[in-house]
């Protein structure tokens, strides 16, 4: 009988073993799929704001602001009708600033599209600031005609990934200036082992090496400047 018992074991065990081999293997959760679904992240970005580009013939500016030049709301903020999110865009008093208790209620929310997966920040910030400068494809307070970029779409920066010490309020209109784009170094606090993700006018999603020379990121945030 032990005898009996011992083969229907064997079997049982041969049994778990070949399920185990067949059964495809689950997505990893590691470095490599994070690293995915932030690219994905910032490619959902840009077509929401090509998106409203094709709605007011230009990209949205860097913020809004009220008489007094005040500023009010991030871009983040006026893309979330293009990001599956016009119900919470609705509620958003924009004649008020975007941490007015009058906009507590967006402001408790988390938007998945703004975070990384990777990002150990609060739930409610984001990692993915425009590249503002006042001759960038984001500019402060201006929307930006296509007819106003003469370089390349494919070597302007728009959007980058920063590192989480340097993440924001995704409602909070505050982003990446030259310096700290100009300032990534190997040695660097970075998102990611050796660079960041960074997201381009044409649509394209690159990986920007902490090692690429200044002149070379200064042209890119440029939207007239020599990538030569």
């Amino acid at each position: 009988c032990s005898s009996d018992l011992l083969e229907v074991f064997v079997v049982l065990v041969i049994i778990v073993i070949l399920i185990a081999i067949m059964l495809p293997t689950t997505p990893s959760s590691g470095p490599a799929s994070r690293l995915s679904t932030c690219k994905n992240n910032l490619k959902q970005i840009d077509i929401a704001l090509h998106n409203y580009a094709d709605t007011y013939d230009a990209f949205p500016p860097a913020y809004t602001v009220d008489a007094d030049g005040n500023r009010l709301h991030s871009w983040r903020t006026l893309l979330l009708p293009y990001m599956d999110q016009a119900p919470l865009y609705k509620q958003i008093d924009l004649s008020k600033p975007w941490d007015d208790p009058a906009n507590a209620a967006a402001f408790k929310t988390i938007i998945p599209g703004y975070r990384c997966p990777s990002a150990d920040s609060a739930g409610t910030h984001t990692t993915y600031l425009a590249v503002v400068a006042p001759n960038s494809c984001i500019h402060p307070t201006k929307p930006r005609p296509f007819s106003e970029i003469t370089d390349s779409f494919g070597e302007t920066l728009m959007v980058i990934e920063v590192d989480p010490e340097d993440a924001v309020h995704w409602m909070s209109p505050m982003d990446a200036d030259e310096t700290l784009v100009l300032g990534a170094r190997p040695e660097s606090a970075l998102p990611h082992e050796d660079g960041m993700h960074a997201l381009f006018a044409d649509g394209s999603v690159q990986f920007l090496s902490a090692e690429t020379p200044t002149a070379k990121r200064r042209a890119l945030i440029s939207i007239d400047g020599d990538d030569k």
